[in-house]
């Protein structure tokens, strides 16, 4: 039960009515007291509590207030006698309740099973989810020991009835692939142990290791460029290898699947050999399929960025070189307009007589190939990228469009897909333009200040499609239609089918789903309101622009853009000074480790770092420190191996396993929101004032 309780939650769950006074009706002083406070316990969770001091003490004070007795009576209420048990007995049975037998056990465990742990199996949640069953059927649930024990009896069972399914579904040469990834991992882990005191010679780059091993498919991409999209697609290649049937967890939910996929994931490869068969191919299936949805989508984004970089490196080029070559003409606009000015004076005056006077002959070839070049830009942009693409980046749109099967719901966006079809047939084969018969889409795949590239003539003017600009033309229209997701890619997660995110009944709830989201079923209805919003709120602004003319202004650039003037500094608060003054006086020197430590016994946000194993042996306290002396090293990016050196008593091996098993994306993710909320929560804002500005570990300031 939390500790804290406002006034309006205690009248809206402890506040005694009629029944219960009239239950209450043959007790006095603690008896009637402690009587109470059970009673109102129990019909807010559902079971009674477990110590005297687990009850607040804003509840006792509640209770006594309504019954006119004083609060310390409660410390005279005998907990473990025979009055106490007899209380527990006439409350159940004033609420109809009963106590838990084993049988009663059996039938949640079996329920547990049957309906709840394909969807969830956090221990916190099913806690609730247990209990709240038990009370639906009027049976008090057992202690929170035994509770816990049915929640992981129950886990085990689904676990091996789990793993036993998945093993039967598995296709034999799936089981043998695996096994072989294992064993070939083993294989290259032994011989880099013998090589790694061997020194590398003078100059020496590290090459893509092959074949792919189980570390290689836990890594992440490296850094952009060709080698990591090649690397990339060797490890979906080994992941597509094993086959694995589509539906092999359907009727599992994610976040389970993502379970077993990490308990894969922090085990070494001794462990995951130890396990029986069942267990270790459904631990291993976990972890490569979701890893297969995770490097398509790290595929495609390294795609997305080196189409990326190819633009951007030759827009940088070609600035650079008409930097150095174009000298820019100053004063162009002072000259254009005197010119102007000499030709409406003097219309009967040639040139060399009317303008050169004002404008030499120089001065008009300079602005000349000034704009002769900015108009030349986009061809040269162009030409860069075709030289960067096929002298290089070319190497990988044979295997990249072989892996990736790219497709469209809708037919607008259909030649983007078809022409990534043409060029997967045309890989590898020789020939600089495509065949006269071939049906090459151009509509919607090349831009049309591109068209005159891509589309050449012979020298007897018969049209050809030039092969290397076209397939530039498909990854950057690929590039954006992916973006927007008009295209989607097979087996991907970021980048997959849109129609997967609707539900699975939509088609037959639609009217019930669009009730749910305050939304039209019509797009044109959406689209009117939508248009009526913003021009109410275009009008509420222009109306409120001339009262705020000194802080808001409409500027001429580039179509009116608006001007804010900046706000009024607050004076700063009285205090604050003195109160600085005072923490550097008590804490100046104050160790962030121990700032870390003070957060953790203050928050307590070890708690949501757990094993995805199914029982935690290790103590809470011992976790609880290495936990902060690995996410000191990690966040300080000081390193473990620095780290263990201190004078702690942990080893460098036991902090590894401790970031291995313990720390996840999801767990860190849980730990900061609960930081940050305790520091929204006790700021002051008589001493810090109402901003909501905070400032990052590098000195970045952001609203938070």
């Amino acid at each position: 039960m939390k500790r804290q309780w406002d006034i309006e939650e205690l009248i809206e769950h402890f506040t005694l009515v009629a029944e219960d006074l009239e239950f209450l009706a043959n007790k006095t002083g603690p008896t009637r007291l402690g009587c109470a406070i059970l009673l109102k316990c129990f019909q807010y969770e559902g079971r009674f509590p477990p110590a005297k001091h687990d009850v607040p003490r804003s509840v006792v004070d509640y209770g006594a207030h309504q019954l006119k007795l004083d609060a310390a009576l409660y410390a005279q209420y005998d907990w473990e006698g025979r009055t106490v048990k007899g209380h527990r007995t006439q409350i159940r049975e004033h609420l109809g309740f009963r106590e838990a037998t084993n049988l009663d056990t059996e039938e949640m465990t079996s329920w547990l099973v049957t309906h709840i742990l394909a969807s969830d199996q956090n221990l916190e949640h099913l806690k609730v989810v247990v209990t709240t069953r038990f009370r639906e059927r009027k049976i008090e649930p057992p202690t929170i020991d035994r509770l816990e024990r049915l929640i992981r009896s129950g886990c085990h069972t689904y676990e091996q009835q789990l793993f036993a399914e998945t093993m039967q579904r598995l296709p034999p040469s799936t089981c043998t692939l695996l096994d072989d990834l294992l064993a070939r991992s083993i294989a290259v882990a032994e011989e880099e142990e013998q090589t790694q005191d061997d020194e590398p010679p003078p100059g020496a780059v590290e090459a893509r290791r092959t074949p792919i091993t189980w570390q290689d498919l836990k890594t992440s991409p490296g850094a952009v460029g060709l080698e990591s999209v090649l690397h990339e697609i060797d490890k979906l290649r080994v992941l597509l290898q094993l086959a694995l049937p589509v539906d092999l967890f359907e009727q599992v939910s994610p976040k389970v699947v993502t379970l077993y996929r990490e308990r894969a994931a922090t085990e070494t490869l001794y462990e995951l050999r130890r396990h029986p068969d069942a267990t270790r191919y459904t631990l291993l299936a976990a972890f490569c399929q979701q890893r297969t949805g995770e490097v398509t989508d790290s595929l495609v984004d390294l795609l997305l960025l080196v189409i990326r970089r190819i633009g951007a490196k030759a827009e940088k080029h070609v600035k650079k070189q008409y930097l150095d070559e174009i000298e820019t003409v100053e004063g162009k606009q002072r000259l254009l307009r005197q010119v102007a000015e000499a030709a409406l004076a003097g219309p009967e005056k040639t040139i060399r007589v009317g303008i050169y006077p004002v404008m030499s002959e120089e001065k008009c070839k300079a602005i000349l190939k000034e704009y002769q070049a900015k108009g030349e830009y986009q061809e040269q942009v162009y030409q860069r990228m075709r030289a960067s693409y096929r002298d290089h980046y070319r190497r990988m749109v044979p295997l990249l469009v072989n892996m990736l099967d790219v497709r469209s719901n809708n037919t607008a966006h259909r030649p983007v897909a078809d022409a990534l079809t043409l060029v997967k047939r045309y890989a590898g084969t020789p020939g600089v333009y495509y065949p006269v018969d071939e049906t090459v889409p151009i509509a919607g795949v090349v831009r049309p200040m591109w068209r005159d590239l891509v589309l050449e003539k012979d020298k007897e003017g018969e049209q050809h499609i030039n092969r290397v600009n076209y397939e530039l033309c498909v990854l950057d229209a690929l590039q954006e239609k992916l973006r927007c997701r008009e295209l989607w890619v097979v087996g991907a997660n970021k980048y997959r089918n849109p129609d997967d995110d609707l539900p699975k009944d939509f088609d037959d709830k639609r009217t019930e789903y669009y009730q749910a989201l305050g939304q039209p079923e019509k797009a044109e209805e959406f689209i009117s309101t939508l248009r009526q919003q913003m021009i109410d709120a275009l009008t509420s602004f222009d109306q409120a622009v001339p009262k705020l003319s000194s802080q808001v202004r409409i500027l001429d650039k580039k179509g009116g853009w608006i001007s804010l003037t900046p706000l009024t500094a607050q004076p700063e608060p009285h205090n604050l000074r003195r109160l600085k003054a005072e923490i550097s006086k008590r804490w100046g020197v104050t160790s962030l480790l121990d700032i870390l430590k003070e957060a953790e016994l203050r928050i307590g946000f070890t708690q949501h770092f757990k094993s995805p194993a199914v029982r935690e042996v290790l103590e809470r306290e011992i976790l609880q420190k290495r936990l902060l002396l690995c996410l000191y090293g990690m966040g300080t990016n000081t390193g473990l191996k620095r780290i263990s050196q201190g004078e702690h008593g942990q080893s460098y091996n036991e902090l590894i396993y401790t970031r291995r098993r313990f720390i996840h994306q999801e767990h860190l993710r849980a730990a900061i929101i609960d930081v940050a909320n305790a520091i929204f929560q006790v700021r002051q804002p008589h001493i810090w004032g109402e901003g909501t500005t905070t400032c990052a570990s590098d000195s970045t300031q952001f609203g938070a």
